[in-house]
């Protein structure tokens, strides 16, 4: 017998994505009939980022701080930062979930979180570029 080599050579169409931090793999949408892919999670950065502001509201709707200078000397943080941060607690609660599910988060409203983000919701889901399905308040 002798010995003979075989290649095999395997295409999986995929994508990488940069996120702050690490590099995704993200999976083709599977067809019917196979298996289901793997979603890819959300933004690291940004679910803490939005912990925190949750957290800082919270804090001071139940009164345990009385502004945000006092929150910011307690955490030792600076207080730009936190007043930054808290406008992500102004998000609507679907714009919330859909940054959570993972959803590709366009980079101008990505780069725009910790900026001047619009108090009005249909302004934030137009900005992120929700559908109108999910513009039911």
């Amino acid at each position: 017998m002798s010995a003979t080599t075989t290649h095999i050579t395997v295409r999986v169409p995929l994508e990488i994505r940069r996120r702050p931090g690490r590099k995704t793999v993200v999976t083709p949408v599977v067809q019917e009939g196979a298996a289901a892919a793997v979603r890819t999670r959300a933004d690291p950065a940004l679910m803490k980022a939005l912990a925190r502001a949750f957290r800082y509201q919270r804090l001071l709707d139940e009164g345990r701080y009385a502004s945000i200078t006092e929150i910011a000397e307690a955490e030792k943080i600076d207080r730009g930062y936190l007043g930054r941060i808290l406008r992500l607690a102004l998000l609507a609660p679907d714009v919330v979930e859909h940054v959570l599910d993972g959803a590709d988060i366009p980079e101008p409203f990505a780069g725009r979180l910790l900026e001047a983000v619009p108090a009005d919701w249909k302004q934030q889901r137009v900005i992120i570029g929700m559908s109108r399905d999910a513009q039911s308040e």
